[in-house]
């Protein structure tokens, strides 16, 4: 089993932060181009909520079903009950760090499947590959809640 951990600070509020993550558009701005997320079905975020969507990293789509658990103040952890990966388990956390700034955490446990769709996750979920994902998704945070202060 991988495991992947990434943290960094929003200069934000704790529930202008946990908002962001919990709003149902926040999965394709934190999608990193060329990858395309195609949405089906994203339940509002909640104890057992289900999402469906597809991500296309060119012409490959990787179909993914999300149930989300420990859905908190504070965090929420989201599963692939259905995708490319033998495992995959992200727990996003929330700490507040004063009035207006939150620390983002992110932890992933994962496991590669045999197989084509094996190699694929090799490629994309590799650590490197993954750090830039998660660096992107700093930025966009960020940027989209610069004013939130």
């Amino acid at each position: 089993m991988a495991i992947f951990d990434y943290q960094f600070i929003v200069n934000a509020p704790l529930a202008t932060v946990v908002a962001f993550h919990h709003d149902t558009s926040a999965l394709r701005k934190l999608t990193p181009p060329p990858t395309y997320v195609q949405l089906h079905d994203i339940e509002p975020l909640g104890e057992g909520s289900v999402s469906r969507f597809t991500l296309w990293v060119g012409p490959l789509p990787l179909h993914w079903k999300a149930v989300h658990r420990d859905v908190s103040p504070h965090g929420f952890t989201d599963v692939q009950a259905e995708g490319p990966a033998k495992r995959w388990e992200h727990t996003h956390t929330f700490a507040e760090i004063s009035a207006n700034a939150t620390r983002v955490s992110e932890h992933i446990e994962y496991e590669h499947a045999g197989g084509f769709w094996g190699l694929v996750t090799r490629v994309l979920f590799a650590k490197w590959n993954l750090f830039l994902m998660f660096t992107y998704r700093k930025f966009v945070t960020q940027w989209c809640l610069r004013k939130a202060t």
